[in-house]
């Protein structure tokens, strides 16, 4: 599982620890970079 932050108009992704991974432009973008990191990291 992750979070999901709106920080000052982008979206920062978190683990379930609190460590940030990235960032993205968009709540959409930031899932589709989430299955790329989810794959990278299996």
């Amino acid at each position: 599982m992750y979070s999901l932050r709106n920080v000052r108009g982008h979206v920062q992704v978190y683990d379930l620890g609190g460590n940030f991974l990235f960032s993205a432009d968009s709540e959409w973008e930031a899932l589709e970079e989430l299955k790329d990191y989810e794959e990278y990291t299996a």
